[in-house]
């Protein structure tokens, strides 16, 4: 069965914020990430492959196209095995225990992702967005998490109202502060990480309970570090406080 000028405006559509928030779906490119979604839960409305790389039996939810159809609905240039729409999850519970990623009015999807595949690969399984916050669910973010996405909660909220309510430390991420690799660093925290370009906001900046850095090498020309690259090393130096508890 032919794919359709319909099935085409539809995908096409889901690119955009809008219109993944009126029909509260999304896309997953890739048949292991589309797999990883279904693992958690994720409900399929419609699953597009390429019969040769297909390892379940055709049913309703799949449709068997061949590559030049596949490449008409995708969004990548060199389109993988398979294209799927999801519903959106529904998540409406703050996180208040454990380790909490926060992100402050983050915009460059691809550090988004970076971000979700990261948090995920040092045990964090919650993210609290500001408003402003690239959306998750962006087609260049889910490529980027790299299915990841799937075992992650990301959740959009007033952040100022959230940090006030949390009862947690909260650690925000900063060119001067506490040196990060002397710091003693709880179990439970909610840490910070702010725009690429501003950092984090003045009105969240002073619920912020400790200031910490990465210190550079000396002779360093950088004046920053990437956001997701700073996340990771903030994640690694938490997640070694875990590993020692344990």
């Amino acid at each position: 069965m032919p794919v359709t000028k319909a099935d085409i405006k539809f995908i096409k559509q889901l690119q955009r914020k809008k219109y993944r928030k009126q029909y509260r779906m999304f896309v997953v490119e890739g048949w292991k990430s589309i797999r990883d979604f279904i693992k958690a839960g994720y409900k399929p409305v419609k699953i597009y492959a390429v019969q040769q790389f297909l390892g379940l039996q055709k049913n309703n939810t799949i449709e068997i196209i061949n590559p030049k159809q596949l490449k008409q609905l995708s969004f990548l240039q060199h389109p993988k095995d398979a294209l799927a729409v999801f519903e959106i999850k529904q998540h409406d519970t703050l996180p208040d225990k454990g380790l909490i990623l926060a992100l402050d009015d983050l915009q460059d999807p691809g550090n988004l992702g970076t971000i979700i595949r990261t948090a995920d690969w040092f045990g964090v399984h919650h993210i609290v967005c500001s408003e402003n916050t690239v959306d998750c669910y962006n087609p260049k973010v889910v490529q980027a998490t790299m299915g990841t996405l799937a075992d992650v909660t990301v959740t959009y909220t007033d952040l100022t109202r959230y940090l006030k309510e949390v009862n947690l430390p909260v650690f925000g991420t900063f060119l001067s502060g506490d040196d990060i690799y002397q710091t003693r660093l709880p179990s439970e925290a909610v840490i910070l990480i702010g725009n690429e370009g501003n950092g984090i906001r003045p009105e969240i900046a002073r619920l912020i309970t400790r200031h910490i850095y990465i210190p550079k090498a000396p002779d360093a020309l950088a004046e920053s570090l990437n956001a997701s690259i700073a996340t990771a090393i903030v994640l690694n130096e938490f997640y070694k406080k875990l590993r020692i508890e344990k």
